[in-house]
Order: C-alpha cells, then sequence, then structure tokens
C-alpha cells in the first residue's frame, strides 16, 4: 500500500474532546502513516484505524516527524478532518462528454471548478458520479475487495455505439458488462441518465431503462435505482458540441415516456401482467417501442419503482411535481430527485410547530431562489406571510451569467443576483440559500464574495441551508449574516 507519490494526510480541524484533542494535534499537523502503512484516502484512513491499538507516524505543522501510540475502542474515531479525502491524488475523466458542465464554464474561475472529478472513492464517499471508464483492474480489485457499495454511475446510455458516442471515448461501450460485474459479486450502483434530445432520447431512452431495470431484482438488486435528469446548458458550451436543449414539450414526451414504464413496472409487484381497463378515461398502456417483451419479463420481479424523474422536467414542463409518497424513500434526492418535494413537505411539518407568535420589531425579506422552482415555492412564501410582522417577498431569478432561461437555484451567481437585485427595495436584508455558495466558503460559482455581494448590494444577506435556518433567518432567531 505504501507510497512515495502518497502525500501525509493534512488535518485542518480537530474536533473538540476527541483522542487527537487531548494528545495534542494541531490543524496544519499532518498523518503520515498508520500502523505502518500510508493511507491513499480517506477509505484507507478509516480501515486502518479501525483497530483497537494503532502506531501513528505524525508530522507536525514545524516538520517534525513523531511517532505515537494510541490504545481505543475498536470503533472509536480519532477526531479530526482532513484537507482532501484523497492523500493521493484526484483519478480524474477521461472522456469528453459534450455535456460536461467543466466544459461549458468560463476561463479564469478559480482552478478548481476545472477538475474533471472521475474518482470512484469520491463515488463511495460522497456520492459524486463516475464512468467508470478510467478504472485499472487494480482499482477494480479494490471495489471488490473491501465492497466499495453502492457507487453512483453516469450510465447515460446501454447501447455501446449511443454511449461512445456521448462520452467520447472507446471503452464506454463495456458498461453493462460492469454492471454484470456489480451484480456477480452483490454490490451496487446508484445510475444516471442525462438525457440529451436527439441523442440518446426515444427508443434510446427506452432501452437503456429496460436494461437498468433488468438489474434491479434479487435481494441486492445491482442497479438500486435510476434517475432520469435533462441536459443542461449553457452559453460557454462549445459551439460544436451538437446538443439541444430540453423544451416543455420535450420534457412532457419524457414525463409520459418514462411514467409509462414506471407504471408497467409497478404493476408488476403483485406478479403477472397488468390488467387493462376498456374506459376512455382510463385507455389501454399502449405497446413500448422496443422492448416490450423484456418489460413483460420484469413484471413481479421489481422492488420498487426503480426509476425517477429529476424535479427539473417537471418545472421546465409546467407540470405539478408528484406527491411525496411517490418518491418512496428518496432514494436519488442527491440528483435533484424529490428534493423540492421533501424540501416543501419538510417546511410544512415545521411550520405546524411553530408557536403563535409575531414578528417584532416587523420584518421585511427577500429570498432569492431559481426561477425554476418559483410556483412550487409560492405557498411557502404565503405561509410565512401568514406571520404577523413578517414580510417576505420571493426573488425568482434566471440565469443572464449561464444563459439560462429556467434556472435551478444552485446555479444563480453572485453577478446574477447583482444584475437582478441593484436598486430593489430589499427591506432588512436577503435570505439566501447556501446551495449558491462554495462548500465551506462564502463564494459563488463566479468567484463573487458574499460580503463584496453584500457590499454592493448595501444590504445584509442571512445565508440559510434547509428549513429551519430558512424560518430561523425569517423571524429574527439567531444565524449567521454576512453585513455590508
Amino acid at each position: 500500500m505504501s507510497d512515495i507519490s502518497i502525500r501525509p494526510a493534512l488535518i485542518t480541524k480537530v474536533i473538540p474532546d476527541s483522542i487527537c484533542a487531548e494528545m495534542g494535534f494541531e490543524p496544519g499537523d499532518s498523518i503520515v502513516a498508520v500502523n505502518g502503512e500510508k493511507p491513499r484516502d480517506l477509505i484507507d484512513y478509516q480501515f486502518l484505524c479501525a483497530d483497537e491499538f494503532l502506531e501513528l507516524e505524525v508530522l507536525d505543522s514545524k516538520g517534525k516527524t513523531h511517532k505515537l501510540e494510541i490504545e481505543k475502542e475498536y470503533d472509536e474515531d480519532l477526531g479530526v478532518e482532513f484537507e482532501t479525502a484523497l492523500f493521493d491524488g484526484l483519478i480524474q475523466c477521461n472522456n469528453r462528454c459534450p455535456f460536461c458542465f467543466i466544459d461549458q464554464q468560463p476561463p479564469g474561475k478559480r482552478e478548481t471548478l476545472y477538475l474533471k472529478d472521475d474518482d470512484y472513492r469520491l463515488s463511495f464517499l460522497y456520492g459524486s458520479y463516475l464512468t467508470l471508464t478510467n478504472l485499472t483492474q487494480k482499482e477494480w480489485d479494490r471495489i471488490e475487495q473491501m465492497r466499495l457499495s453502492p457507487l453512483y454511475v453516469s450510465v447515460h446510455a446501454t447501447e455501446p455505439e449511443v454511449r461512445i458516442r456521448l462520452l467520447k471515448n472507446l471503452r464506454a461501450g463495456k458498461i453493462l458488462e460492469q454492471i454484470k460485474w456489480f451484480q456477480e459479486r452483490r454490490l451496487q450502483i446508484h445510475a444516471q441518465v442525462v438525457v440529451c434530445p436527439g441523442i440518446n432520447d426515444g427508443e434510446h431512452l427506452e432501452r437503456t431503462l429496460l436494461d437498468l431495470a433488468k438489474f434491479h431484482t434479487g435481494s441486492i438488486p445491482a442497479v438500486a435505482s435510476v434517475a432520469v435528469v435533462p441536459v443542461g446548458l449553457t452559453r460557454f458550451r462549445p459551439a460544436e458540441d451538437e446538443l439541444i436543449a430540453v423544451t416543455a414539450e420535450k420534457a412532457r414526451e419524457v414525463i409520459e415516456q418514462v411514467q409509462k414504464i414506471q407504471v408497467l413496472l409497478s404493476k408488476g409487484k403483485g406478479g403477472g401482467k397488468p390488467k387493462r381497463k376498456n374506459s376512455k378515461s382510463t385507455p389501454p398502456n399502449p405497446p413500448l417501442a422496443r422492448g416490450g417483451e423484456d418489460l413483460n419479463g420484469l413484471l413481479g420481479k421489481s422492488k420498487s419503482r426503480c426509476i425517477w424523474l429529476a424535479d427539473e422536467w417537471f418545472l421546465i414542463a409546467g407540470l405539478d411535481l408528484p406527491s411525496a409518497g411517490d418518491y418512496e424513500d428518496y432514494p436519488q434526492i442527491g440528483n435533484g430527485v424529490g428534493s423540492i418535494r421533501q424540501f416543501i413537505q419538510q417546511f410544512e411539518t415545521a411550520f405546524e410547530k411553530l408557536q403563535p407568535m409575531q414578528v417584532e420589531p416587523q420584518r421585511k425579506l427577500v429570498w432569492v431562489v431559481g426561477n425554476a422552482v418559483e410556483k412550487a415555492f409560492e405557498p411557502i412564501v404565503q405561509q410565512l406571510n401568514q406571520i404577523p410582522g413578517l414580510s417576505v417577498n420571493m426573488a425568482a431569478l434566471c440565469s443572464h451569467y449561464w444563459g439560462q432561461t429556467i434556472t435551478v437555484t444552485g446555479l444563480l451567481t453572485g453577478q446574477d443576483l447583482l444584475e437582478a437585485l441593484q436598486g430593489r427595495d430589499l427591506g432588512d436584508g436577503i435570505l439566501l440559500p447556501s446551495v449558491m455558495l462554495k462548500q465551506g466558503e462564502p463564494r459563488f460559482l463566479d468567484d463573487m464574495t458574499l460580503e463584496q455581494l453584500a457590499s454592493s448590494l448595501k444590504t445584509r444577506i442571512l445565508p440559510v441551508s434547509g428549513v429551519e435556518e430558512l424560518i430561523s433567518a425569517a423571524i429574527g432567531l439567531a444565524t449567521a449574516e454576512v453585513k455590508f
């Protein structure tokens, strides 16, 4: 395991009252080895530290090496956080997908925005998506030996020629063989399919979903879930990328196509073929364009719905979101599947717990969101404005920075907010979803900082993460804020 290319694991935080805090560890110290082994990443570190007796080689911030011995409970954490989860460097992408967001950004921004992550370790640890095209046999062996499951895989298409066209990589055509590998070892993946109109939609999308559904069987289905996501395009994308934006008409078409497969799969839960009703209001299910026989073979075997539509499809189509019950246990929440419905449901639950109250002194706030969620979040604004003394106005914005007419909240930039809000009555401040900001740093995707925005708008900004912080900030309870 030891390798000269593995850097010492730099500590950035020591948890109070932890083992390392008691031993005098400080930010800036580094762990070189655990029991004589240099951890390649956080996975190795956690595996090596899952012992009752540890010998640590530590490099302090002044460059001095120390040998330390620790006795602890088997599952007791040492209490440190690191600069990165990868001590031997990021495994970068070797594909050239035309829809890659990295290639749809303007030049000259912070370096980390241009790193193309295709690392199976980040997929296991944090749920980021990878393509499986760059794995060596050594890495496949490690996935099997350490049972690194589930992984999150960008499938996009199961037909070899279509996936190769999308990823611009001849190794991309082996995806079904690779999923079979997971199945044989009782390991799992969560899959995503980014739909690019004219390339992997229509009968190609149907083929992909039916192929993936075949692996959603047994006690440990190899494909735990599938998210169907619309391609997102910006004005910075290469002119020759052959991509077409998803229209409202195309969104409705994909919703109907996927829901048809969802219904047929779910009807199979009780076994047998779905019964047809001879009713004008409920017409018989039309046959699928391709693979109908394959689907009949799946009826009665699927453990759940398996295939899920991202919220964006309904927002683009101008249709209501599915109910909370339709998302089961939200298996693809990180991919924007059900996140809006879950947020609304959590807000309603939290709002009901509020005691009758009145905000004093009176407060007037602006809640900034992407215009994609304007219709869905209107009831939240109406409920907040029922609180005496509180006035919340929603500013639902598109992104001129990215050139998008329909924009999800997380893609709004400081420039977008400055352009839309300058000269506007902002009352007592802005409620700003922290999903717009770099994790752990108050900076937008265009590199503008929160402090710069607050100064330019001459108002205070209240970053909020989740329902509880939104409500607390709105009614004036203590919360972090950025002042101009």
